[in-house]
């Protein structure tokens, strides 16, 4: 492993977020610009429709949460919302505290819960925030045509350093994009919303499940670079 390869914000420590310090220490996924564009298109989507919770208090689940980056940023852009953080990794769930903590983020507005998927969740919410792993796992290792076809879509200090459990999500990618379909539905409120990312060559794929696990609707939006990236579904 070379140490040149160490991505900058695990050297520095941190890394920003919607105006949130993240920090790193315990080598979570380190949170990407194509997220961060597309919570704050989110949070702006809620923002605007904030009158239908006036007097009540905005139910979040930042699922898969790793730092913590997501839902943090949620809290501290929506002050009438609460968060539930859930990550199967007991090592995110101490980094998320140090970052609640870090923030500023009142005790009462937020829980930790370890759960694989939704497997301890028992609550329903208006909002919930996903960024599974998506990366099929062939992309670990490819073979010598397959690297040539890949050559740059992985960079290698992210393969050397960040957790692969965060990024990679089975033979196709899909894997926990289908457990979290599966039964997602069934933690909405009425006119509850999944705001999901994906990687954007699985869309098709990511419609057909929409549709097979019976979803009212859904819309697919491009990121910053024109990428699709990010689905809206109720």
């Amino acid at each position: 492993m070379n140490l040149k390869d160490e991505p900058i914000e695990y050297v520095r420590g941190f890394t920003e977020f919607l105006g949130c310090k993240i920090d790193l220490s315990k080598k979570p996924l380190i949170p990407r610009s194509e997220t961060e564009f597309w919570v704050k298109k989110s949070i702006s989507k809620i923002s605007y429709n904030s009158q239908s919770f006036e007097n009540c208090k905005i139910k979040i689940l930042d699922i898969f949460a790793g730092s913590g980056c997501i839902g943090i940023a949620v809290l501290k852009h929506i002050p009438n919302s609460l968060c539930d953080f859930t990550d199967i990794d007991k090592n995110n769930l101490e980094q998320i505290k140090i970052n609640l903590k870090i923030n500023g983020i009142d005790k009462k507005r937020f829980k930790t819960i370890k759960s694989d998927v939704f497997s301890k969740i028992a609550g329903k919410y208006d909002f919930i925030f996903a960024n599974p792993p998506y990366i099929p796992d062939y992309r670990k290792n490819p073979s010598a045509r397959l690297r040539a076809i890949l050559r740059n879509r992985i960079q290698k200090s992210v393969l050397n350093y960040e957790p692969h459990k965060a990024l990679f999500g089975g033979a196709d990618g899909l894997f926990y994009i289908r457990k979290f379909l599966k039964n997602g539905k069934n933690h909405l409120n009425p006119s509850g919303r999944i705001f999901m990312e994906f990687s954007p060559e699985q869309k098709k794929q990511i419609e057909k499940l929409i549709k097979e696990y019976n979803y009212k609707n859904h819309k697919f939006y491009k990121d910053q670079y024109g990428k699709w990236r990010w689905v809206v579904i109720a």
